[in-house]
């Protein structure tokens, strides 16, 4: 695990955008998993820039989605489509037929997942992935408790997960399920970027860190990666 601070969130942005933009130009055809949320949204505005600039193209790349709340699709205001079709595919002019997303409106979810895990294995795994942190430690949905085994599943949110999760609805919505991408398609991935600021995100980074790796903190497994970036802002980062 390789951890940078950097002094703000700019700093933090502009780091892990970086980074992502030489894994891309190493290898053009990526396939990409890129967290929703309000943390990535400075780096893909470093993305956007750095595009318009020729200085990156994800024209060739495909990408899968994280994860999504139960219920909604990218026609829900809040909801990880629109919030990445808005931040990240449009500003990047990314074509809808490279996108794969989880239909969280789909009458067999567990059908989704299997065709989300095809997809991916029908790519040869994840190139790289965009990571958050949830106060709970938990990596896209998934929550504390999580086998570190598991491929696509459906979820019942963590309550933490449900309180924090309304931030991003302008009224108050029922969240009670998420379905994501597992942990070992986490493990899987060749490379793993995970950013985070705020001094309420600085006890889950620590133990993330310097803690005994247990699902009870499900980001602690990243210890274990082959190949993880770890970029703080310093708020979230404790001495």
């Amino acid at each position: 695990m390789n951890v940078t601070v950097l002094k703000d969130y700019e700093e933090m942005s502009k780091a892990a955008a970086e980074k992502i933009a030489e894994i891309i130009n190493a290898n053009p055809n990526a396939l990409v998993c890129f967290a929703a949320g309000s943390t990535p949204i400075g780096t893909f505005e470093v993305l956007a820039h750095l595009a318009a600039n020729k200085k990156v193209d994800f024209g060739s790349c495909k990408f899968v989605g994280l994860d999504e709340w139960v219920g909604m699709d990218k026609n829900d205001s809040g909801s990880c489509q629109e919030t990445l079709w808005k931040t990240l595919f449009l500003p990047l002019k990314i074509k809808e037929e490279n996108i794969c997303f989880f239909d969280a409106k789909a009458k067999d979810l567990q059908q989704e997942c299997q065709r989300v895990d095809e997809y991916i294995m029908d790519h040869g795994n994840i190139d790289l992935m965009l990571l958050g942190i949830g106060v709970n430690g938990h990596l896209g949905f998934n929550e504390p408790g999580v086998s570190f085994n598991c491929l696509s599943h459906v979820v019942n949110l963590d309550e933490n997960t449900k309180s924090v999760g309304q931030k991003y609805f302008e009224t108050q919505r029922e969240l009670s399920k998420g379905i994501t991408l597992g942990t070992q398609h986490i493990m899987d991935s060749n490379t793993v970027i995970l950013i985070a600021n705020g001094a309420n995100k600085a006890e889950a980074v620590h133990r993330m860190i310097h803690g005994e790796v247990t699902n009870e903190l499900p980001a602690t497994i990243l210890q274990t990666h082959r190949d993880c970036y770890v970029y703080l802002e310093e708020g979230a980062f404790r001495r």
